[in-house]
């Protein structure tokens, strides 16, 4: 049996390289530098999934992602919550005392301003996570850390001089799994269900307010709504929509057809099984 060929934007050590581990533990993984090369990796060759970053629970929605979707249009496969663990990791021979800069990820050193201002640590900001720890493996200078994940530090042999250095737990980024030719999941009324849309409004007052009034009279329940302009205009706006229910559910269909109505477009990317982090 062959492997799954998975894409990830980022290092190795990438929370998104933790997460293919968990998702796929015996994958053939390719690292990409962009988002844009990880979405034309599954476009061009169907034989690849991707795992995306869409949003954290602490910093909101991953940055490009949404314009990549409507542009691909890749189809959903599942969804995969990954817990987000930062350590403070150093050279091996380097001690607590001896740091005085920290490099990472905005995002990351952002979750971490706890440690920073305590210990007047200098910031520099790197493209990615991993991509601080494989830039401190590279030099010799004791005195830079890096805000990154266990894995990280295991790749490039680097040591944790402190764990879970986030401000708050609860860290959690939410990751589609994307491809092509995918198959919709066969309708059982045991089982949860995501569907996930985007659509584009006709241009007409309370157009949003008429469009989404079939969710709330087949009792459907949105988990995710979420705007972002169309490109080179501010006259319309694109919407991303999580539901929960399967296009075979006939109120689902009843909420559909209504939604249709109202729109110049509609896209589905995906019908798939609710991962059992959304039952915690």
């Amino acid at each position: 049996m062959s492997k799954n060929k998975i894409a990830f934007q980022g290092e190795l050590g990438a929370y998104s390289h933790i997460a293919v581990k968990e998702v796929f533990a015996d994958a053939e993984i390719k690292t990409c530098s962009t988002f844009e090369e990880t979405f034309k990796t599954a476009f061009e060759d169907e034989t690849y999934k991707i795992l995306i970053p869409l949003e954290n629970s602490l910093a909101g929605r991953v940055a490009d992602i949404h314009y990549l979707l409507p542009k691909y249009k890749l189809q959903i496969h599942g969804e995969h919550f990954q817990t987000v663990e930062h350590n403070l990791i150093a050279r091996p021979e380097a001690e607590l005392k001896d740091i005085k800069f920290v490099r990472s990820h905005a995002q990351a050193i952002g979750q971490c301003q706890k440690i920073i201002m305590e210990n007047k640590y200098k910031t520099i900001i790197s493209a990615d996570t991993a991509g601080s720890a494989k830039e401190l493996a590279d030099s010799k200078d004791k005195s830079v850390a890096a805000i990154a994940s266990k894995l990280s530090a295991e790749i490039y042999n680097l040591k944790i001089l402190q764990k879970n250095i986030e401000d708050e737990k609860g860290n959690v980024t939410r990751f589609l799994i994307m491809g092509k030719n995918v198959q919709q999941p066969e309708f059982k009324k045991e089982k949860k269900y995501v569907t996930t849309c985007i659509f584009r409004l006709k241009s007409k007052p309370s157009a949003l307010y008429k469009s989404l009034g079939g969710f709330a009279t087949n009792q459907i329940n949105m988990t995710k709504l979420e705007s972002f302009s169309v490109k080179n205009t501010f006259a319309q706006t694109n919407f991303y929509l999580d539901f929960e229910g399967h296009l075979d559910d006939k109120l689902v269909q009843n909420a559909m057809e209504e939604l249709g109505f109202h729109t110049e477009s509609l896209d589905i990317l995906g019908v798939y099984e609710a991962s059992k982090f959304r039952q915690k």
